[in-house]
């Protein structure tokens, strides 16, 4: 399992992205088998509560989404500078924000004080994970990388997988994934251990705002895409809002289905090479189509898939699902582009997007699974034009800080060819 560090060459890259993506499809696999399991093993209300769970941790890990983006993007340009520092602090003020925000969820999300307790601890494990995560993807060791997802995914997801076929409640499976999360994590610093002493590089100091800037574009990101997920726990009824979950479980399909190939470009787009931006929104597009094509082909057997014979009446709904999620993958494609290049606000549309859902749900749309489900494809379409029609711009340099953007791309050395991975 040794890389080097220095990139891998044309003809490596084949052997590493299909090594990420195999381990995309793995954790994408767990992914959508629990809620799926979820739906078989579990009452309708407790369906609804691991849904909205397994959303709010998405949203408030998602710090450790931005941590990943930023620690790559920093690696990528100083190969083997430090981030123990601003790792921890994330992941301290990702557990503080759950913590700060329990008795919202309490309240209004109708969630128990151990659920919520369970959330803010199986956070704190997913955002620490993403340090190592983002070291790997950084410096572009893309087979311990593909080991490393592995890993998580296992973590995150296969503790609750395992507690639901032994028929455990709602809660002893947020139990079990929470401990699951954070038993992996000695696992992963191993993986992501380093092969050779750091660089003179190591010296570059990383800055929580990178750190800021990639969280808040991810957490805009996570917000938007889950945020119909919420309403619909909120406004629904307990069996609507179960639904409703099943639906989402295409839009996520729809939305991580191609996301391996912007892990790939994101270290390249780090150092200048724009031109990759465009193959990269050409692909993600490219396999959205073919996604909400095969949807509306059999859209009944997707949401049987899922959720069981209950919901195959739904299945005409399915292109609209899976096609909220292709657009979706094309935002957070164009978002990652805009966070490599040092744009100064690239979650600002995005917090805009989630503003527009939030006031069509809550008092324009009728309050239905129909209505839900258009306000999320309506909005997703719109940001998506905003996002990929808009060029990634680099914000000014600060003074002396060396994690600035680079130049140009014709301005920096092309990557070494890299030893054979793996």
């Amino acid at each position: 399992m040794t890389e080097t560090t220095a990139g891998p060459g044309a003809s490596r890259l084949g052997t590493a992205g299909a090594a990420v993506a195999v381990a995309a499809m793995a954790t994408n696999g767990l992914a959508y088998l629990l809620p799926m399991l979820g739906a078989r093993y579990l009452p309708v209300e407790e369906l609804s509560v691991l849904a909205t769970t397994l959303a709010l941790v998405a949203i408030a890990g998602v710090a450790g989404v931005g941590l990943q983006m930023a620690v790559a993007v920093h690696r990528a340009r100083h190969p083997g500078a430090p981030t123990h520092r601003v790792s921890l602090v994330t992941t301290a003020v990702a557990g503080g924000a759950v913590v700060v925000a329990a008795p919202l969820m309490i309240t209004g999300l109708r969630l128990s004080s151990t659920v919520v307790a369970l959330v803010a601890g199986t956070t704190v494990a997913v955002v620490l994970a993403a340090r190592w995560l983002g070291e790997l993807q950084g410096e572009q060791r893309f087979v311990r990388l593909a080991w490393a997802m592995g890993v998580v995914a296992l973590g995150r997801y296969g503790g609750m997988i395992v507690a639901l076929v032994l028929g455990a409640d709602v809660v002893t499976t947020l139990l079990a994934g929470m401990l699951t999360a954070w038993l992996v994590l000695p696992v992963l610093a191993w993986i992501a251990r380093p092969d050779r002493p750091a660089g003179n590089d190591a010296a570059a100091t990383m800055r929580i705002r990178q750190v800021a800037s990639a969280g808040t574009a991810a957490l805009a990101m996570l917000a938007v895409s889950y945020a119909d997920l919420i309403f619909a726990r909120q406004l629904l009824s307990p069996a609507d809002s179960g639904a409703y979950a099943v639906g989402t479980v295409l839009t996520k399909g729809a939305l991580w289905a191609p996301q391996v190939i912007v892990v790939l470009a994101l270290p390249r787009l780090a150092v200048g090479d724009n031109r990759v931006r465009t193959v990269v929104l050409a692909i993600v597009a490219g396999c959205g189509v073919v996604l909400v094509a095969a949807s509306a082909l059999a859209g009944g057997f997707a949401f049987r898939l899922v959720g069981g014979e209950d919901y195959t009446s739904l299945g005409r709904y399915a292109p609209f699902f899976a096609a909220t999620g292709a657009l979706y993958a094309l935002i957070f494609a164009a978002v990652n582009a805009k966070i490599a290049a040092g744009a100064r606000w690239p979650s600002a549309p995005l917090w805009v997007a989630a503003a527009v859902l939030a006031v069509l749900t809550t008092t324009v749309a009728p309050r239905t699974f129909q209505g839900i489900m258009w306000c999320a494809l309506a909005t997703a379409a719109a940001t998506a034009l905003v996002m990929v029609f808009s060029p990634p711009r680099a914000s000014r340099p600060a003074a002396g800080d060396r994690s600035s953007p680079p130049g140009p791309a014709a301005a920096l050395p092309r990557p070494a060819p890299a030893a054979p991975p793996g």
